[in-house]
């Protein structure tokens, strides 16, 4: 955060510097800090929104270190299109209201997008039943199931305690505690890394080239990541 001001500071001084139109003597310090200090009070409003775009920045870059891992999904934790031209990737956990408030917007722009492909990721942050939803889940997906039917069931049956997991692993004909399975094990903890390396802070947190969203968005800000990416690509 400290790295974040000083660099916002800085940016202050080379927008203060062509606002008054002046020339600047970058080395009298004196000068620099009255110049800086006199533009923030006159516009406190440019440190959140230059820290705000540093951030972004940050996560830009983060995200481009590590996007072949971020998309791709762990064997089938995916939907749409298997080749589409752009990936949107959740982070959620089955337990996360907010999470469940967004699928509705999954849904419809898998209606209406045909090159589409979503990744699902789990990061299982709330407790011992998102933990064990998430190995259940992920132990549907490794059999090559109908894993969107599932993951929508899971979120429909509320809290995803043992007896809605006990009911949904038997209608998928898969046990309700599978044992350890260190490929299921692998990608939580690759999420894990990721969830650190990426600086998430909470579900759901969405993923479209370098861009990352956080918090249940919405369908209008999702499709417009998603059309803003598609438009860098063409």
């Amino acid at each position: 955060m400290i790295g974040l001001i000083g660099a916002a500071a800085g940016a202050a001084v080379v927008v203060a510097a062509t606002s008054i139109g002046t020339p600047v003597n970058t080395t009298d310090k004196a000068a620099i800090e009255k110049i800086v200090r006199d533009y923030i009070l006159e516009h406190p409003e440019i440190l959140p929104e230059a820290m705000d775009r540093l951030q972004d920045r940050e996560s830009a870059k983060a995200v481009a270190a590590s996007r072949k891992t971020i998309e791709t999904p762990f064997k089938g934790a995916w939907e749409g299109n298997p080749n589409g031209d752009i990936v949107l990737v959740q982070f959620f956990d089955y337990a996360c209201g907010y999470c469940r408030a967004s699928l509705p917007d999954i849904d419809r722009l898998l209606r209406e997008d045909p090159k589409l492909k979503i990744v699902y990721r789990e990061m299982p942050v709330l407790g011992p039943d998102s933990e064990a939803a998430a190995r259940l889940s992920l132990t549907v997906a490794s059999t090559n199931q109908n894993y969107g039917r599932f993951h929508r069931a899971l979120y429909a049956a509320g809290r995803p305690d043992s007896a809605a997991r006990a009911k949904l692993a038997a209608a998928n004909g898969v046990p309700a505690n599978p044992s350890e399975n260190p490929a299921i094990e692998q990608e939580l903890a690759a999420n894990q890394q990721l969830q650190g390396a990426l600086r998430i802070t909470g579900t759901p947190t969405w993923i479209v080239g370098d861009k990352m969203l956080s918090g249940a968005v919405g369908y209008a800000a999702l499709k417009a990541a998603i059309a803003e990416e598609r438009a860098k690509k063409n």
